[in-house]
């Protein structure tokens, strides 16, 4: 089983025991993260449902395992002519979070309205 989860304006399919790595949290590292930001579940047996835009009682549970940094990136600017330089690093913040757990309750399709 499978699920699409919107965090921090940014989608990710994950799975029961996926690592992924995701913006900086306030979260210490053992402690649990919890989401119903639920876009799509789908798995092997089961068909792909779609939320819209949000599946209602479907979370996806895990635990921050660590902090850490991205590798630096280099910004430099310059203006020609002008001796004017500045050069800066910059090295994004991230958290490693381990899926525990996809849940989710029976959702049934809606039939649409007849056409008139």
């Amino acid at each position: 089983m499978f699920a699409i989860i919107r965090t921090d304006g940014k989608q990710y399919r994950v799975a029961q025991g996926d690592t992924i790595r995701l913006a900086r949290m306030s979260a210490e590292p053992g402690d649990t993260f919890e989401t119903d930001q639920v876009l799509a579940i789908g798995g092997e047996e089961s068909e792909l449902k779609f939320g819209t835009p949000v599946i209602a009682g479907a979370k996806v549970q895990g635990t921050v395992l660590q902090h850490g940094k991205d590798k630096k990136v280099i910004v430099f600017k310059r203006k020609r002519r002008k001796t004017y330089r500045r050069k800066y690093g910059h090295r994004q913040t991230h958290t490693m979070v381990k899926i525990e757990k996809i849940s989710a309750k029976e959702v049934s399709a809606k039939k649409a309205a007849p056409k008139k």
